[in-house]
C-alpha cells in the first residue's frame, strides 16, 4: 500500500503548508462512539459558489494535497490512531458486526464525518465524493458498504481487495517477505512512519541471514506487532483472512466509482481489478467504471511519459488527471459535462495507446495456448513428445533475487521498489535455476487484451514447492532506442505456492516426483508484441526476499519452520504430449 509520507516523488504525497490562496480549518471530528478524528479543510479563497466535498482519509499523516485543479472543498483525514487522531489503529479494520449499535468502523466513521462537514462547513452543495489510493483506496470501498446519502461519487484506486489471495502480502498464499516485514514495522511501532534500520544495505543478504520466519517475533517483533503475529497465527486463508477480503461486502454497486490500477503496480494490481470484476456482476445501473494505465503504484498522480527506461510515448498520468478524474468528479459533484468513459479506458502498451472498451476484458479476445517447446522456444502448435521436460534445483539457500542487487530498503528515495517490475531480466535469464523459452521474433503485432493463464505441469522432489511464472516482451537487439536492444520486460507475472494447489484453506502436501498440474492466474493485461519483438516466458522457485523462502518441505506452518527444514529440491516442468505446459494468450484480432 502506498506510503504517502515516505515516497516524496508522489505528488500527492504529505507536502508543505497550503498555498496562500486556500483557506485552511482544523477540526478534531467526532464520531459516533466519542472518538475524534483529526481533520484538516481547504478552501480556495478564489471559489465562488457552494462547492462539494473531496475527501480522503488517510493513516499516513492528514494535510495539504493537490486532488484536483478544479476547486472543491479538500478535506483530509487522519484515520483511528494515526498521527493526530484519536482512538487505536487496527490495521484493515474489519467491517463491523452491524447487530451491535455501538459497532465502529470505516464506513461509519466516513458516514459520520460527511455528516459533520456538512452542518458544520458553510457553503458546500450538500454532495460529497471520496477518493484515495492503496490504503486510503480501501478506506474509499469502505465508504461504499453504508454509505452517507450526500456521498454521490467515489474513485478507488489502487485499493487491495484480498491480503492473501492477491495483494500487498500474500499471493497465492506465498508471503510477500520483505514486504510484509517492512510495512508492518512501519505502521504498528508507532503513531507515526517508522523505518526499521537495516544494518546491511542490500537487504538481499539482511533477509537471508535473518533464516527461517520463526526468528522474526525473538529477534524484532517480541509479539508487539499484531499483523505480524496475525501471520504466523493465519497460514492458511481462514476466517481471519477471508473476514478481510472486500469482495465479501461488495455486491451491487449503489454510488459511481471509478476503479483505478497500473499494469506494473508493485502492491495492489489483483485489488482494483478484483474489485471492479465483483462489481460489475450485478451493475444494471451502470455506476461501475475502470481505467488501468502504465503506471506502478500510484504512478497516475506523478509524471507518466515512462516507467523506469520504459517510454510510453506521451504523460497518460497527465491524461488521465485531465481527462477523465477530474471530469468524473465534475459530473458526478457538479453537474458538469458528461461522464468521460463509456465502461473500461485500457492503456495498450506497445502500441503506446488509450483504448476504450465496452467491456473488460474485452468479449472479442480469443484464448490461445502458447506452449513450451524443445530447446527452451515456445509455439502455438503442441509439443509431441512423450515424456519431455527441462529441469533445475532450486536451493533455498540460494534463491534467486526478484531485483537486481543490490536490494535497498523497500522504504526510502533511492530504493528501486516502485519500479522493480519493469526491470530487465536478463539478469537472471541464463542462471541454472532459471528456465526461460523464447518464440522466434514475431512476423507481425501480437495483441493481447484479457486474462493470462499459465497451465503448468511440473514435478518437485521436494513435498512442497513455489512457482513463478513470467511473461516477457523480449524487445529486438536493434531496437531504435539502444537501451532497450534485447531488453526483456515483464508484462505480467505470478507466484503460486504448491501446497495450496487444491485449497487455500487446507494445503497439502505434494506427492514428490508426480506430475502435477497448476493453473496460474497472471491476471488481465493490454499489451501489444510488436512486429520483430519476441514472446518469452520465465519459470522458477525462489524470488527472494519479496517472497518469502519455500522449505520445499512440506511443514504445517512457515512461519514457524526450522532452519532444518529448509531444501533443495529438483524440480521439472513438462512440455510433452500429455503434460503440455503453456500459457494461454488472450490474443484479439488485429485491428
Amino acid at each position: 500500500m502506498m506510503r504517502l509520507a515516505v515516497l516524496a516523488t508522489l505528488s500527492i504525497a504529505l507536502a508543505a503548508p497550503p498555498k496562500p490562496n486556500f483557506d485552511k480549518i482544523e477540526a478534531m471530528i467526532p464520531m459516533r462512539d466519542g472518538t475524534r478524528l483529526h481533520t484538516e479543510i481547504f478552501r480556495s479563497k478564489k471559489a465562488r459558489g457552494r462547492l462539494p466535498f473531496l475527501i480522503v482519509r488517510t493513516p499516513y499523516g492528514a494535510g495539504y494535497r493537490e486532488f484536483l485543479p478544479d476547486p472543491y472543498i479538500f478535506v483530509s483525514q487522519d484515520i483511528r490512531g494515526r498521527y493526530k487522531s484519536e482512538g487505536t489503529f487496527v490495521m484493515l479494520r474489519p467491517p463491523r458486526d452491524k447487530r451491535d449499535p455501538k459497532a465502529i468502523d470505516e464506513s461509519t466513521d466516513t458516514y459520520d464525518t460527511i455528516e459533520w462537514l456538512l452542518k458544520h462547513v458553510p457553503n458546500n452543495n450538500g454532495r460529497a465524493g471520496v477518493m484515495g489510493v492503496s490504503y486510503p483506496g480501501w478506506l474509499t470501498v469502505m465508504a461504499m458498504l453504508d454509505p452517507h446519502p450526500a456521498l454521490k461519487a467515489v474513485s478507488e484506486q489502487a485499493s487491495p481487495a484480498d491480503m492473501y489471495l492477491g495483494d500487498d502480502f500474500h499471493h497465492n498464499g506465498a508471503f510477500r517477505l520483505s514486504y510484509g516485514f517492512e510495512y508492518v514495522a512501519m505502521m504498528e511501532t508507532s503513531k507515526e512512519n517508522f523505518h526499521f534500520q537495516f544494518d546491511n544495505y542490500d537487504t538481499f543478504e539482511w533477509y537471508l541471514r535473518l533464516g527461517p520466519l520463526s526468528t522474526v517475533d525473538d529477534r524484532y517483533f517480541h509479539g508487539g506487532r499484531p499483523t505480524w503475529s496475525a501471520f504466523v497465527e493465519h497460514p492458511n486463508y481462514d476466517a481471519y483472512w477471508q473476514k478481510q477480503a472486500v469482495t465479501a461486502y461488495l455486491s451491487k454497486p449503489t454510488i459511481p466509482n471509478l476503479n483505478v490500477g497500473g499494469w506494473w503496480d508493485q502492491e495492489d494490481f489483483y485489488g482494483p481489478l478484483k474489485i471492479y470484476e465483483t462489481l460489475e456482476k450485478n451493475d444494471q445501473d451502470h455506476l461501475n467504471y475502470l481505467v488501468v494505465g502504465p503506471w506502478n503504484h500510484g504512478g497516475w498522480a506523478r509524471n507518466g511519459r515512462s516507467l523506469g527506461p520504459v517510454d510510453f510515448g506521451g504523460d497518460s498520468s497527465r491524461y488521465y488527471r485531465d481527462k477523465v478524474l477530474a471530469p468524473w468528479f465534475a459530473h458526478w459533484l457538479k453537474d458538469q459535462g458528461p461522464v468521460p468513459l463509456t465502461e473500461a479506458l485500457t492503456f495498450q502498451t506497445g502500441t503506446n495507446e488509450w483504448v476504450a472498451s465496452d467491456a473488460w476484458p474485452p468479449r472479442d479476445a480469443l484464448g490461445r495456448k502458447l506452449y513450451f517447446r524443445e530447446a527452451g522456444r515456445l509455439g502455438f502448435d503442441p509439443p509431441q513428445d512423450e515424456d519431455a521436460a527441462d529441469s533445475y534445483v532450486s536451493d533455498p539457500a540460494h534463491p534467486v533475487p526478484y531485483r537486481h542487487r543490490p536490494i535497498e530498503a523497500t522504504y526510502g528515495g533511492k530504493s528501486g521498489w516502485p519500479s522493480w517490475l519493469v526491470e530487465d531480466q536478463r539478469f537472471v535469464d541464463g542462471r541454472p535455476d532459471v528456465v526461460s523459452w523464447r518464440m522466434e521474433p514475431l512476423p507481425e503485432n501480437l495483441t493481447i487484451s484479457g486474462r493470462i493463464l499459465a497451465h503448468l505441469f511440473a514435478s518437485t522432489t521436494g513435498s512442497d514447492a513455489d512457482w513463478i511464472v513470467k511473461l516477457i516482451d523480449r524487445y529486438p537487439d536493434d531496437d531504435k532506442d539502444p537501451a532497450m536492444r534485447g531488453y526483456q520486460l515483464m508484462i505480467a507475472n505470478e507466484v503460486m505456492r504448491a501446497r495450496f494447489r487444491n485449497s487455500f484453506e487446507k494445503p497439502e502436501a505434494v506427492p514428490a516426483a508426480e506430475v502435477v498440474e497448476y493453473t496460474i492466474d497472471l491476471h488481465t493485461n493490454n499489451h501489444v508484441f510488436l512486429k520483430g519483438h519476441s514472446v518469452m516466458v520465465q519459470v522458477q522457485s525462489t524470488w527472494f526476499p519479496v517472497i518469502d523462502r519455500n522449505p520445499q518441505k512440506f511443514v504445517p506452518n512457515i512461519f514457524l519452520a526450522k532452519a532444518a527444514d529448509y531444501q533443495p529440491a529438483t524440480q521439472r516442468i513438462f512440455r510433452a504430449r500429455r503434460h503440455a505446459s503453456n500459457v494461454e494468450l488472450p490474443v484479439r484480432p488485429a485491428r
